[in-house]
């Protein structure tokens, strides 16, 4: 039989580990009830989080036939045209991205999207083909010595009006949604990445119309995250101060455009300063495109300890590789398998302690020590549980007070010289010394009951994050102690 008792606020969470080769455990006595200490035995796997580590792009996990077997993926991330997600005036093209979320939940992961207006391929223009007929103006560009492509004037009223009801309505229909992980705010510049470099004719929206887009996705997405590029210059600023994220398309770059420039060591730190977005990433996300794909860093020579240490000491939580395949070398595997055990939060419990007995209708104390040996603090507010297994298969399930989405990870200076030359490991974060107390109900039978944790979700008892010790039971919980019930 189980049961799910309701517990009272005051009830908190507990400790859980069973002895079971995931731990070492040692009895104490003091004057009192023997206490029992169970330190956890970390794990070097790779893991399979909400929220963090390697994107697929354009294609799910089990449809990307360049994902290895030894990489877990939970996040598919694909942009599309304006037109390609609203084919005719005021209709969404639901059925496209329903599919596409449903894809995306079948294969283990959730969807992070953008939305671009302005297309560098001739013939391929990203705006809906009907916004002419509506009176809007295309503006005929040119980039990089390439001419006529049409984008969308977002200066434009008609232009600007109905892309502002397209974002209104896409969040309508589309914020919280729980197969969609983030949104990148795009829309303008080519490929909605907040710039019209390579153009001689044409300007970017005025600040006043690009902010009434940072404004549109602001107030259409409060429950989806939202992360915008880091070279959005006063709209990034503005976009983190109103709870947003960044994201950043040419990681790996160390010289690659010029000799002089680069985007590592000359341009993200600099726009980070100039936004004053160093601190975006303890409320909000913060993830990484590769610079072409990591095949041309290993071509060009470029140390991919250097690229992927700078990646984590900016607390990334999500890499995208576009899918590519992975360079060849003897180092690639173990220097990506160091980079995504770190990438985003990686939760560790060090040491559990309680009594080795309780009375029924008594309180278990637990204290516990955690650590956030990640690169990012989770960004939901999941909660510690408890689980109490005993005879004849009864199950106690108790959430706690405590939420993990307050640890941090550790830092270090990014804008010494030292760190341009040498980005150092990043530390773990600061040990969370964490007390919980498990009330026991009085109609507990009696007998020897295994005390297991987990993290649960926001609205639920059912684990949802793997931690980074062994130990997992099928469910997600982490058996690790156990407990005498006495009546």
């Amino acid at each position: 039989m189980t049961t799910r008792p309701t517990l009272p606020p005051a009830v908190l969470a507990a400790v859980v580990l069973a002895c079971g080769g995931a731990s070492s455990v040692a009895a104490e006595r003091p004057s009192t009830t023997p206490l029992v200490t169970v330190t956890p035995r970390a794990t070097e796997e790779l893991l399979a989080n909400p929220g963090i580590g390697w994107q697929t792009f354009h294609r799910t996990s089990k449809q990307d036939k360049s994902l290895p077997g030894w990489i877990p993926s939970t996040v598919q991330y694909a942009r599309w045209g304006w037109g390609e997600l609203e084919p005719a005036p005021g209709k969404l093209n639901e059925a496209f991205l329903d599919d596409v979320l449903r894809q995306s939940r079948e294969s283990g992961q959730k969807l992070a999207f953008r939305v671009m207006c302005c297309s560098t391929t001739r013939g391929r223009p990203y705006h809906p083909a009907w916004l002419a007929d509506v009176g809007g103006r295309v503006l005929e560009c040119d980039y990089e010595g390439r001419t006529v492509l049409p984008i969308p004037d977002l200066d434009d009223p008609i232009v600007l009006s109905r892309h502002l009801d397209f974002i209104r309505r896409l969040g309508r229909r589309y914020d919280g949604h729980p197969d969609l992980d983030h949104v990148d705010l795009g829309s303008v510049g080519w490929w909605g990445e907040w710039h019209l470099s390579g153009s001689k004719r044409c300007k970017i929206p005025t600040l006043e119309n690009r902010m009434a887009i940072v404004n549109a996705y602001l107030q259409a997405f409060k429950k989806t995250p939202l992360v915008m590029l880091i070279g959005g210059g006063p709209c990034l600023k503005y976009a983190v101060e109103h709870g947003t994220g960044w994201r950043a398309d040419c990681l790996g770059d160390l010289g690659g455009f010029s000799r002089n420039w680069c985007h590592m060591r000359k341009g993200y730190l600099i726009w980070i300063k100039e936004s004053s977005v160093e601190n975006a990433w303890k409320t909000a996300p913060v993830a990484w495109e590769s610079c072409w794909d990591m095949r041309r860093w290993v071509q060009e020579g470029w140390p991919l300890r250097y690229i992927f240490n700078y990646a984590l000491a900016l607390h990334g939580s999500q890499m995208n590789n576009k899918s590519a395949p992975l360079p060849d070398g003897p180092e690639v595997r173990p220097e990506l398998e160091r980079f995504l055990r770190r990438l985003g939060y990686r939760l560790v419990l060090n040491e559990l302690r309680h009594p080795a007995q309780v009375q029924a209708g008594g309180k278990l104390a637990l204290a516990m020590r955690w650590q956030n040996v990640g690169s990012a603090p989770c960004y939901r507010p999941y909660r510690l549980a408890f689980c109490l297994t005993g005879p004849q298969g009864r199950r106690l399930v108790a959430v706690g007070k405590t939420t993990v989405n307050r640890w941090m990870p550790g830092s270090v200076d990014i804008f010494s010289k030292a760190f341009l030359e040498s980005p150092p490991d990043l530390p773990p974060g600061d040990v969370q010394a964490v007390t919980e107390t498990l009330e026991v109900p009085d109609d507990l039978p009696p007998g020897r009951y295994t005390l297991a944790v987990g993290v649960v979700g926001e609205a639920t008892d059912t684990p949802v994050l793997r931690l980074g010790i062994e130990g997992r039971d099928a469910e997600g919980w982490y058996p690790l102690s156990h407990v005498e019930v006495r009546q």
